[in-house]
C-alpha cells in the first residue's frame, strides 16, 4: 500500500466495509475516520448503568446475564431468546432476539458482555431489542487496554467494538501524523504530539488519556480558530485608510456644548478610543457593546460628526424600518438646527441627517439618493435598501452597524464597497456578550463596553405572573389601565403575530377566560391580544394600537409616530419594538409567553421602559407550570445586569445559538471548547495570544503550511465569514 495520509479514501485502507462509514456517516477518509471522536468513555470492568440514558437512545454499556431462555413462535417458524441482564447499578433489562440462535449458546448466566443497542419499553420493562453484543472474554476485547471503551455515535451496521477495530487499522496505517503544532508551542501548552492525543482519544489506556487528548484538542480548536481572525484582523489592518479628524470648532464641539446633560465616563472613555481610531491610517474595526440604554447611540452620533468634520459620510445600517425611523428621528431632534443645512431655520454650517428605506415614495427615494451622492447628507441612516447599487455615496468615510448580529458579512462588504476608500466601522449590539464568545466570535474587532447607566435613569422592576392565576391577570389588566390614567404608556408584547381568522391563536388567561390544556400551550398572537384586551372592562377608555413586522411601513411609522407622540396609550406588538425603540414616556411593558423568549431577548425588550423619569415596571407573563422555565424567568426577574443574564443565556443555550449558528443554518464550529467553563476561558485566551504573534511574524503563514492547511480545512470560507462578525 502507498502512504496513507489523512486525504486517503478509506476504502483504501479498510476495503469494503468503508462503505458503510461513507453511508451511514459521511466519512469518507482517513481524516474523516479520525476525526470521529468518541462521545463518552465507559470502564467495562466497572460498568455503567442504565440510568445514565434516555428512552430512545442508542446505548453501548456493561451489564451481566442474569437469566436466558427461549420459546418457539406461535406465528412463524423457529424461537426467539429472551435474557434478562443486570447493570453494575442492579438496574434489570430484558434482552429480545427474534432468533435464538446463536445467542441462545452464547449469552449463559454469569457472562459478562459489551452490550450495544436501542433502548426501550416493554410493558414497564427496559428492554435492548436484537442489540449487538462482545463477550468481555472475546480476544476482540483486548482492544480495550484496561477496560476502558470508547463509546461512538452510532454507525449503522457497524458496532462498537467494529468501529474501534477500523480506528486502529487506520492508526497503525497512517503511523506518526504531521503536526501542525510545533514543538516549542506543544511544550509551552504543555499538550502531547497528534499522533498520541488521536491514539489517546481513540485507544486510551486510562482517562488520564482521554483527559490530554482532549488537552490538545481543546487547544487546537481554539488555536487554529483565533488564527483565522487574527489574519482577518491583520488584512483588514494592512489597507490604508483616510484619517477622520474632526475640526476644532466643528460639529462635533458645537455639538458637545449644547448637551443638556454630562457624558458618562464610560462613554467619555469609548468616544477617546473611537476618536483614537478615527484618526489613524488604518481602518477602525471595533465592536459597541453596552448595557440597554447605556447610550450607545449617543456615542455613534459623535463618532459620525467627527467624520462630518472631516469633509466625510457616514452612514448607519440599521435591520428594520422602524428603527432606521427611530434613529433619524432621534438623531435630529438630538442635533436640533445643526441636522437642517439647506432647510429654513437650519444652521449654515450644520450638516444633514437623510433616511433611506425600501417603502419610501419614488419623490423622497430619489431626494435622498441625490442628498447622498451629492454630499449634501452627512448623515445617512438606512435599512437594506443603503446596500442596493444605485446607492452611491459622495465620500463614505464612516459605517455604523446597529445590531450587528441581524447582518451578513456580505451585505457589511456591500456598504463598505460604497467608498472610495476601506471605510472606519463602528458595529453596535445591545446584547452584551459574554467574554468567551466575544474573543471567540468577535476576535478580529476590538472591543468597547459600556456598563454604566445615564445619570438620572430610574430603575426597573420586574415580576414574573403566573397567569394561571385569574385574580393575578386582572391585576395586569388593572395596573396597565392605572399607567395610562396618570399620563403614562405601556407596551404589551407578544411573540408571534397570529391571525384572528385562522383560530390559530390562544386566550390569553385570565377573568373569564378559563383555559383547557390543549389551548393553554398555543402562543398568543398579537392579533389576537389586541382583541381580547379590547373588550376587557379594566381597559375601558384606554387608547390601544397594534405594531407588527407584516404591516404597510407607512402604517407602522403612523403608528410608531402616534404611540411616540402619545395618542396612543398601549402599543401591542411583536419583537419588532426589541431594540431602539425609545419612547421616555413609555414605563411598562408586559411580555406574554415569557418562556418562549429567550433570556438576553427579554432583557433587551424590558430596556424599552424606564428610559424617562417615571423608573420602569416589566411584567414577565408565563402560562408554563414548568419548574425550569420559572426559575429562568425568576432570575431574569431578580437582576438588571445584562451580562449576568448573558452569561445565563450562554449556561442555558449553548454557544450554537449564542453565536448564531442556528441563525445562519450552520452549526457552531466549536466541537471541544465550551463557553460557558471558566478553564476554556483560559485555552482561548492563550490561543489568541499564541495566534496574534505568530500572524505578526507570518502573516500570510507562509512558513507554517500545515498549520494554514489546519485552518483552510477547520474554517473554511463561509464558517469563516460566520465567525467574522465585522
Amino acid at each position: 500500500m502507498s502512504e496513507v495520509t489523512l486525504e486517503t479514501p478509506l476504502v483504501k485502507v479498510l476495503g469494503t466495509s468503508a462503505k458503510k462509514l461513507a453511508k451511514a456517516r459521511n466519512l469518507e477518509t482517513v481524516g474523516d475516520l479520525l476525526h470521529y471522536f468518541p462521545r463518552r468513555y465507559i470502564d467495562a470492568h466497572a460498568g455503567s448503568s442504565f440510568s445514565e440514558f434516555e428512552l430512545g437512545e442508542h446505548v453501548v454499556l456493561t451489564a451481566e446475564v442474569a437469566e436466558m431462555t427461549q420459546r418457539r413462535m406461535k406465528n412463524r417458524r423457529g424461537s426467539m431468546a429472551n435474557a434478562v441482564i443486570v447493570d453494575d447499578a442492579g438496574q434489570r433489562a430484558l434482552v429480545t432476539f427474534f432468533s435464538a440462535h446463536p445467542h441462545y449458546g452464547i449469552l449463559r448466566p454469569g457472562k459478562r458482555a459489551l452490550f450495544s443497542g436501542q433502548l426501550g419499553l416493554y410493558g414497564k420493562q427496559l428492554q435492548l431489542t436484537h442489540p449487538q453484543y462482545s463477550l468481555m472474554d472475546d480476544a476482540d476485547m483486548s482492544i480495550y487496554e484496561n477496560g476502558l471503551v470508547p463509546v461512538y455515535k452510532q454507525v449503522e451496521k457497524i458496532t462498537n467494538l467494529s468501529l474501534t477495530l477500523s480506528i486502529k487499522q487506520v492508526l497503525d496505517a497512517v503511523g506518526t501524523l504531521p503536526d501542525p503544532l510545533d514543538d516549542d508551542l506543544r511544550e509551552r501548552m504543555g499538550v502531547p504530539d497528534l499522533t498520541r492525543a488521536m491514539r489517546a482519544a481513540h485507544l486510551p489506556r486510562t482517562m488520564a488519556d482521554v483527559g490530554a487528548a482532549k488537552k490538545r484538542f481543546r487547544f487546537d480548536e481554539a488555536f487554529i480558530t483565533q488564527l483565522v481572525l487574527a489574519q482577518r484582523r491583520a488584512k483588514a489592518r494592512s489597507v490604508p485608510a483616510t484619517p477622520r479628524v474632526p475640526r476644532p470648532d466643528g460639529l462635533l464641539a458645537r455639538f458637545d456644548r449644547a448637551l443638556p446633560f454630562e457624558l458618562t465616563s464610560g462613554q467619555v472613555e469609548v468616544g477617546a478610543a473611537i476618536a483614537d481610531d478615527l484618526a489613524r491610517e488604518v481602518p477602525m474595526h471595533r465592536l459597541l457593546q453596552g448595557e440597554v440604554g447605556s447610550g450607545k447611540t449617543i456615542v455613534a452620533l459623535r463618532a459620525m460628526l467627527a467624520v462630518v468634520d472631516s469633509g466625510a459620510q457616514a452612514a448607519l445600517l440599521a435591520p428594520t424600518e422602524v428603527l432606521a425611523a427611530q434613529h433619524a428621528t432621534s438623531m435630529r431632534a438630538m442635533l436640533g438646527d445643526l441636522a437642517q443645512r439647506g432647510q429654513l431655520g437650519g444652521d449654515a454650517d450644520g450638516t444633514r441627517v437623510t433616511l433611506l428605506t425600501g417603502s419610501m415614495s419614488t419623490s423622497a427615494r430619489s431626494q435622498a439618493l441625490l442628498d447622498i451622492v451629492s454630499g449634501e447628507a452627512g448623515i445617512v441612516i438606512g435599512t437594506h435598501a443603503l446596500l442596493q447599487k444605485h446607492v452611491d455615496f459622495a465620500d463614505l468615510g464612516l459605517v455604523v452597524v446597529d445590531e450587528q448580529h441581524r447582518f451578513g458579512v456580505e451585505q457589511r462588504s456591500a456598504l463598505n464597497s460604497k467608498a472610495a476608500t476601506p471605510p472606519h466601522v463602528l458595529v453596535m449590539t445591545a446584547t452584551p456578550i459574554p467574554r468567551t464568545v466575544a474573543m471567540t466570535a468577535f476576535g478580529d474587532l476590538d472591543v468597547s463596553t459600556l456598563r454604566q447607566l445615564p445619570r438620572g435613569r430610574a430603575p426597573i422592576v420586574s415580576h414574573v405572573v403566573q397567569a394561571q392565576n385569574p385574580a393575578w391577570m386582572n391585576r395586569v389588566w388593572e395596573r396597565i389601565a392605572e399607567e395610562c390614567r396618570a399620563g403614562r404608556q405601556v407596551y404589551v408584547v407578544a411573540g408571534r403575530i397570529g391571525d384572528a381568522q385562522d383560530g390559530s391563536g390562544a386566550m390569553l388567561v385570565g377573568p373569564g377566560t378559563p383555559a383547557d390544556d390543549g389551548e393553554a400551550l398555543r402562543p398568543v398572537g398579537v392579533v389576537e391580544l389586541i382583541e381580547q384586551m379590547r373588550h376587557l372592562p379594566a381597559l375601558g377608555g384606554v387608547s390601544i394600537d397594534l405594531m407588527h413586522g407584516r404591516l404597510p411601513a407607512d402604517e407602522k411609522d403612523t403608528v410608531m409616530r402616534r404611540f411616540a407622540g402619545g395618542e396612543v396609550d398601549v402599543l401591542v406588538a411583536t419583537t419588532v419594538i426589541e431594540v431602539g425603540v425609545d419612547v421616555p414616556n413609555a414605563s411598562m411593558i408586559v411580555i406574554v409567553d415569557a418562556d418562549r423568549f429567550g433570556l438576553s431577548q427579554l432583557h433587551q425588550l424590558r430596556g424599552r421602559v424606564g428610559r424617562g423619569e417615571h423608573g420602569g415596571l416589566c411584567l414577565l407573563v408565563t402560562r408554563s407550570e414548568s419548574p425550569e422555565a420559572l426559575e429562568r424567568l425568576g432570575r431574569v426577574a431578580g437582576t438588571t445586569d445584562g451580562f449576568a443574564i448573558a452569561d445565563l443565556d450562554l449556561e442555558l443555550r449553548r454557544e450554537g445559538d449564542v453565536l448564531g449558528a442556528a441563525q445562519s443554518g450552520r452549526r457552531t464550529s466549536l466541537d471541544w471548547l465550551e463557553l460557558t467553563k471558566a478553564s476554556d476561558l483560559e485555552v482561548i485566551a492563550k490561543a489568541r495570544d499564541e495566534a496574534v504573534a505568530l500572524v505578526e511574524q507570518d502573516p500570510t503563514m507562509a512558513d507554517h503550511p500545515l498549520l494554514a492547511q489546519a485552518a483552510h480545512e477547520r474554517v473554511d470560507d463561509q464558517q469563516a465569514e460566520f465567525l467574522e462578525r465585522g
